[in-house]
């Protein structure tokens, strides 16, 4: 058998279903990787799916989209511990950072050992109430609490690791990953963290009293949001954008890192800075 063969012999491919060039590309990748005597399993759309079976000797996982279609798969995928090669059919984003036109180099480069794996940490979600757990998910970027209504503000308590932090009201809270750093959480003030850093972002929204800022917190520590009772406004919850969750007055919501992270193989044309850099505009000198 040949190397490539020996390294990686199963692949699955991953779409956004939504986007027919992704579709369409999807059946290139395939008949690419035939060629090269290596099995696609099958090709999934990942809007739909709540969850994904694979067999057990799938060796990669090649995501065909944009950002949001990689926190699908990183969601989809994250029991099963395999890599993703993450191609975005439009430039690259803070995620994909492999464009259409690099996927073939950045695989070459990954089955000769030649691209690193970046390992995401992922956190673990849940929602407690009456001290059952009435809703788990797993997310790459960051959970949002925040009201349903507009213009409202919610009351809030925080812990960590079981420790009254404070109480506070604001239009919301992020919980981020090193990941999510660059998304919401940057939106609303929150510092960019390495990704390759063990650690969570605990971001207010807009806080009615400025002395509540963004606080980075390990990331084995476990951070606990109560809803307070007498709320003027329906609360609900968000996983990464693509999970939703009504919540109720006195509930806990949990936060912690997950048993599995995210196996993303990073771009051999460009690093974590440089994309940092190219999206947001930082061009340096007196006109930055």
């Amino acid at each position: 058998m040949s190397e490539t063969s020996n390294l990686v012999k199963k692949v699955v491919i991953l779409i956004n279903q939504n986007k027919q060039k992704a579709k369409e590309f999807a059946l290139e990748v395939r008949q690419t990787l035939n060629n090269r005597s290596i099995e696609v399993t099958k090709i999934v759309g990942v809007d739909s799916l709540e969850e994904l079976k694979l067999e057990d000797d799938v060796d990669l996982a090649i995501c065909l989209g944009g950002d949001g279609t990689v926190l699908s798969c990183s969601r989809l995928l994250h029991s099963y511990s395999i890599p993703m090669l993450a191609v975005n059919l439009g430039t690259f984003g803070f995620i994909t950072e492999v464009c259409k036109e690099e996927w073939v180099e950045a695989f070459d480069a990954y089955i000769k050992n030649k691209a690193k794996v970046s390992r995401r940490l992922m956190v673990k979600v849940s929602v407690i109430r009456d001290s059952k757990r009435v809703f788990v998910a797993h997310g790459l970027n960051e959970m949002t609490i925040a009201a349903s209504g507009i213009s409202k503000m919610v009351s809030l308590d925080l812990f960590i690791n079981g420790t009254n932090a404070g109480s506070l009201r604001s239009d919301g809270m992020i919980v981020a990953t090193p990941t999510g750093s660059t998304g919401y959480s940057l939106a609303s003030g929150g510092p960019i963290l390495d990704v390759a850093l063990d650690a969570l972002i605990v971001n207010p929204i807009c806080p009615f009293t400025l002395s509540n800022r963004p606080l980075v917190v390990k990331g084995d520590d476990v951070v606990k949001i109560k809803v307070r009772d007498g709320q003027r406004t329906q609360i609900s919850l968000t996983v990464d954008g693509q999970l939703f969750f009504p919540l109720e007055e006195l509930d806990y919501v949990e936060v912690e890192k997950s048993y599995s992270k995210a196996l993303i193989i990073m771009s051999p044309q460009r690093n974590y800075y440089e994309v940092i850099r190219d999206k947001l505009n930082w061009s340096g000198g007196m006109d930055a």
